[in-house]
């Protein structure tokens, strides 16, 4: 049961010692207002001395007014002074860790069970800056910061329609992160809010530091490689998902904003998309999807015809691959698997060590061992030149960059081992997978399948915004959208 607060300042400042123990950003200072001892209690670095002061010279300006009683100064206090005070007051110790640990201060009165709430933030976080993973040539260059209410600020000012709702709640057993979805009203299919509402709900966590730990409790079903929900740090993109019906989360201390429901399309999709002519939007469109399939395949199908079905290569291709494999010690396959694994270590290398090292990781990488390794015949040209377009083609659709890897290595082992039987096995249980997937009762591929206008509108080829302009597209539109199964 939750520990109450009590009239009597000794007992409530007993009790808020008890709370935080000896921390040493528990700052509490005994003062006396118009004639009452009082107790102000406050997180040193989340809250303002210099604001606090400033709000207690307000009722220290005012010498005629002498309350009769500690109630009356709390009436008094609460609503006949400028000081900006939250809306709920603390009447137990969990709303008092609550307040504290949002940046607030608490003022105690003896003789009053309640505590009052000054507004008193002042926390240090990054400032607003360009998103370091969503680059784009046109468009807003504000990204996503680390405090909750700054992100929900972002998305306020570019949305101000009374259709944006905000609802927060508290996910973390021992952080107790506040986390808030934001989606239009008027836009988002209910079933689809009522199924996210319930998970996050059921979601046990221990802690929470980033939206990405509640992609497991979000996504219900079998296994897939690809995510039925999306992330960007940039808050137009946020913004545009709002006004398609999704459903848009963010966790204080994370830059990332969760995207839910996420289908396989929109990973092929940008903000610059709107911003350039149709046609070359329309042209971005399809070479990232081609990108996306010479990432994937391109490794396996090379493995699979130089070992099954050398014919198909050109006769000086073929001549170049064979010498390559004579005067190396692995067989293609090995090679292959080899060189890509090589890849991701010079990859993670580059990513986890500090900024400036890392571009020498990568340097030294690109440069001494892969020329050394061809010049000592340890792997062939070929192989290399396969595995550094496959790179360059999985940067285009960083969004794909996990499933991208994991499918890439199966296909190398299904041309290797099982040949063009393999590749095409291989490549047609992946789009099965994709169909089969269910993102929030509606389905992942959509709007390319099952196909409807939407497809036609801004689905691998994007229309003109005077046609565009004509449609309001959301999700609500898409088959099980609006009354589809949501389990």
């Amino acid at each position: 049961m939750e520990q109450t607060l009590s009239t009597k300042l000794l007992d409530n400042k007993l009790a808020f010692k008890s709370l935080f123990g000896t921390a040493v950003d528990f700052y509490t200072k005994d003062i006396t207002l118009m004639g009452y001892p009082c107790c102000i209690c406050m997180l040193e670095g989340l809250s303002s001395i210099e604001r606090l002061w400033i709000m207690m010279l307000d009722i220290l300006s005012k010498p005629d007014m002498q309350p009769q009683s500690p109630e009356e100064l709390y009436d008094f206090i609460l609503k006949q002074t400028a000081i900006p005070l939250e809306s709920r007051s603390v009447v137990c110790l969990e709303d008092a860790r609550v307040q504290l640990t949002a940046g607030t201060t608490v003022l105690l009165i003896d003789g009053v069970a309640r505590g009052l709430v000054l507004s008193t933030q002042s926390m240090q976080y990054r400032s607003v800056q360009e998103p370091s993973g969503e680059g784009n040539l046109r468009g807003s260059r504000e990204g996503f910061t680390e405090p909750l209410r700054v992100n929900i600020s972002l998305i306020r000012r570019l949305i101000r329609t009374g259709e944006l709702m905000v609802e927060t709640m508290t996910i973390g057993d021992r952080t107790q992160t506040e986390i808030a979805l934001l989606y239009n009203t008027e836009l988002v299919p209910r079933q689809v809010l009522t199924v996210v509402k319930r998970r996050l709900n059921a979601a046990k966590l221990p802690f929470l530091f980033d939206t990405g730990y509640l992609a497991a409790f979000l996504q219900k079903g079998r296994f897939s490689f690809f995510q039925s929900v999306g992330y960007t740090e940039r808050p137009d993109t946020a913004c545009a998902k709002i006004c398609e019906g999704k459903i848009v989360i963010l966790a204080n201390g994370s830059p990332f904003a969760m995207i839910v429901p996420y289908f396989f399309s929109e990973n092929f999709q940008s903000m610059d998309d709107y911003a350039q002519k149709a046609y070359f939007a329309s042209i971005i469109r399809v070479l990232k999807y081609t990108a996306f399939l010479i990432a994937v395949m391109l490794p396996g199908v090379f493995v699979s015809i130089a070992n099954f079905t050398p014919e198909l290569f050109p006769p000086e291709l073929l001549y170049k691959v064979a010498s390559a494999e004579l005067a190396t010690p692995l067989p293609l396959f090995l090679e292959a698997l080899f060189v890509n694994f090589l890849l991701e270590i010079v990859r993670e290398a580059g990513l986890r060590l500090p900024k400036p090292i890392g571009h020498s990781v990568s340097l030294v990488a690109a440069l001494i061992v892969g020329d050394a390794a061809v010049s000592a015949g340890i792997i062939g040209t070929p192989v290399i030149i396969v595995a550094a377009l496959t790179s360059i083609c999985t940067y285009v659709v960083p969004s794909l960059y996990e499933p991208i890897t994991v499918l890439r290595v199966l296909f190398i082992l299904a041309g290797g081992l099982l040949g063009p039987l393999g590749i095409v096995a291989l490549f047609f249980w992946m789009l099965l997978g994709m169909c089969g997937m269910n993102a929030f009762g509606i389905p992942y591929t959509s709007p390319i399948t099952p196909g409807d206008g939407a497809f036609l509108q801004d689905g691998l080829l994007r229309r003109s915004w005077r046609k565009l302009a004509k449609t309001d597209f959301s999700i609500r539109e898409l088959p099980g959208g609006e009354m589809g199964e949501t389990e």
